[in-house]
């Protein structure tokens, strides 16, 4: 994965994230075990903040809206509950240059010169 938002509904698979340089995935627990497949090696598991708690509910309805799902409509009917059991999959370097990124906007950078100056300063590094 190199860059976009997935949200992860069903098991994962052997190696899961492992090569993953951009993006954010929001990995639902069913079971204690799925850091087994989990690759930690370039990314960070976090637990979601109120913003991630609403884009994970949007992308979730969205979901039933065209799929129908019935595993996505249980998650929606008790996500009060069910929100607890999601993490954020997010790699290390993408998360930098987020927060620089966004350290260049709170300095007063509109969104165009923000990139400029992140990407100016990983390349000085």
């Amino acid at each position: 994965m190199t860059g976009g938002k997935v949200v992860i509904l069903g098991k994962t698979g052997i190696n899961f994230a492992a090569g993953m340089s951009g993006g954010i995935a929001y990995l639902y627990e069913e079971d204690e075990n799925f850091r087994i497949n989990l690759n930690e090696e370039m990314i960070l598991l976090e637990e979601l903040d109120l913003e991630d708690e609403q884009e994970l509910k949007d992308l979730i309805e969205e979901h039933v809206k065209v799929t129908g799902s019935p595993k996505g409509n249980k998650i929606l009917y008790n996500f009060e509950i069910e929100k607890s059991k999601f993490h954020k999959i997010i790699p290390k370097d993408y998360k930098k240059v987020l927060e620089t990124v966004e350290k260049y906007k709170n300095l007063g950078c509109d969104e165009d010169e923000a990139l400029i100056k992140t990407f100016q300063e990983i390349k000085g590094r």
